[in-house]
């Protein structure tokens, strides 16, 4: 049997286990689910250097035991000198190199107003140096390279190795770091041992923002230290829908929150409960069409947005976006976003506090730009922004970009509240569709829908094909029947990371806290 993880205290579930490890430690010496999550994030950003780190960007949804959940934005905007100038000559924005390390990093801020929140809800606080404590040390004194990992920077190598400090950091001896291997990082070790001494708000404000406005303009990037000192992380209030089971949150603009939120209350006017495998996916990848086309038509800096998400969702549209959805047939459809390595961790403690939270830096290694003496990893995130001066996704300095990050949560009729997320780009909602209706909807146990055979609308890294990618372990009768009802379908491999590394948090209605990991990443689902 696939069981999941219960336990009566706490429950931290993130996609390497020392992440979660680190964040159980806190929860045991009585610190919170926030802070717990702040301890986890950063071990993640040490073990996990492919798919984020403190050059990228975070969102974060707080459910607390009572009240409204709380959002955290921590994305940062287009640097001051990115420009369509700036790319001059160029079709389109680079994926790799200081011209796709064009946005603030907002990762630290995300950790810094998490802990105000977190202290205004009570408690003495857990020192900033405790809580990375466990990261400083992994940087310092060597992780386990994940088979991930090594086979990321393999894959990417001719786009990586010739990128400013990149072969410095991930290369040792040269080499691709082979699984298993013993891999340090002391100049990251350094860097988060001087945010402990100097404070978090030194990332933006202080000396470390003046050594990294310094590394960034002698490298060519386009983010200056005013664009650092001026970047604040932001609260917001999530998004969120009336499903039949219950309340049902996500994040707000510039992320594809609203697709996550579309899919369910498109699926939900569908009869869920009683469909088969195929109909299953079926539904939800029509709904995830129309969803697409919902965020294509709409998202991108709220500051630049002319229509209120909310209202949207509140409105009659997705109803009748529902009644679009053919169930003999597959509707057309133009292409996706594309892939993100991300990471999605939830943690929950003994108080009802439940957080949601998700850290990337877009493709993997981000923009491949290491800052000298940093050890940390550059995003590419404002790649997502378009040179086209007449694109809902256009450049503009200051302008946040598109972003495929959303984390998810719900307060079900039943009493139990969930956080459940992915990585994943433009899987992202297809796995939350994914993990709702076959955990909450169809009644399948929570480690066995995280388990279970996904699937993917959209392309894979390195593919263009848009195509309905199911995993291998789906039965034949269901690929027969997908493509009987005019899917595209093609086959994954078992376990692929293609589709994600989701996972999942339960409270049940006695309190105990039920956890489910994803089989597909290197992590656990750690409680005590």
């Amino acid at each position: 049997m696939i069981q999941s993880n219960i336990a009566p205290l706490g429950m931290a579930v993130a996609p390497h286990h020392l992440a979660s490890e680190s964040a159980l430690a806190v929860l045991r010496e009585g610190g919170n689910a926030i802070e717990a999550m702040v301890a986890a994030a950063a071990t993640i950003a040490v073990v996990y250097p492919h798919m984020n780190g403190l050059g990228g960007d975070g969102f974060w949804l707080i459910v607390p035991p009572k009240g409204d959940p709380i959002a955290i934005d921590a994305s940062g905007a287009a640097g001051s000198l990115a420009d369509r100038a700036f790319y001059e000559g160029l079709a389109s924005i680079p994926h790799r190199g200081p011209k796709a390390a064009l946005t603030v990093a907002g990762t630290v801020s995300g950790w810094a107003e998490a802990l105000t929140i977190s202290a205004e809800f009570g408690g003495t606080p857990t020192p900033v140096a405790r809580l990375l404590a466990d990261a400083i040390r992994y940087a310092a004194d060597g992780i386990p390279v994940t088979q991930s990992q090594s086979a990321a920077t393999e894959s990417k190598y001719h786009e990586l190795a010739k990128q400013p400090g990149f072969a410095h950091t991930y290369l040792p001896d040269g080499e691709v770091p082979k699984a298993g291997s013993r891999f340090t990082q002391p100049e990251l070790a350094n860097t988060l041992s001087l945010l402990t001494e100097d404070g978090l708000e030194s990332f933006y404000r202080g000396p470390l923002a003046n050594k990294l406005a310094s590394e960034m303009s002698r490298l060519g990037m386009p983010v200056t230290l005013e664009d650092l000192n001026n970047h604040r992380a932001k609260r917001r209030v999530p998004l969120r829908i009336q499903h039949e089971y219950g309340e049902v949150y996500n994040m707000t603009p510039p992320t594809q929150g609203l697709v996550s939120l579309a899919i369910l209350g498109i699926t939900d006017r569908l009869n869920m409960a009683e469909a088969d495998e195929a109909q299953t996916v079926h539904r939800i990848v029509e709904a995830t069409k129309l969803a697409f086309s919902l965020r294509d038509r709409y998202i991108t800096d709220p500051l630049h947005m002319r229509e209120e998400m909310q209202a949207l969702l509140d409105s009659d549209v997705l109803a009748t976006l529902a009644n679009q959805v053919d169930e003999q047939k597959a509707a057309p459809w133009g292409t996706g976003k594309g892939p993100g390595d991300t990471v999605w961790m939830g943690v929950m403690d003994s108080s009802g506090m439940a957080v949601s939270f998700i850290q990337s830096i877009y493709h993997e290694f981000g923009s491949g730009v290491v800052l000298p003496d940093t050890g940390i990893t550059w995003q590419n995130r404002g790649a997502a922004f378009s040179l086209d001066p007449d694109h809902l996704l256009t450049l503009v300095p200051g302008k946040q970009p598109f972003h495929t990050l959303n984390p998810a949560a719900a307060r079900l009729n039943d009493g139990r509240t969930m956080v459940y997320g992915s990585m994943g780009g433009d899987g992202q909602p297809q796995t939350q569709a994914a993990i709702f209706t076959r955990h909450v909807v169809q009644g399948m146990p929570l480690q066995q829908c995280i388990s279970a055979p996904r699937w993917l609308l959209g392309r894979t890294w390195g593919q263009a094909s848009d195509s309905l990618k199911l995993e291998s372990r789906f039965s034949e009768h269901t690929f027969a029947q997908l493509r009987a009802l005019g899917h595209d379908v093609e086959a994954l491999p078992d376990y692929s990371e293609a589709v994600g590394h989701a996972g999942a948090i339960v409270r049940h209605t006695n309190g105990m806290l039920e956890g489910a990991c994803d089989p597909r990443s290197n992590g656990s689902a750690a409680g005590f």
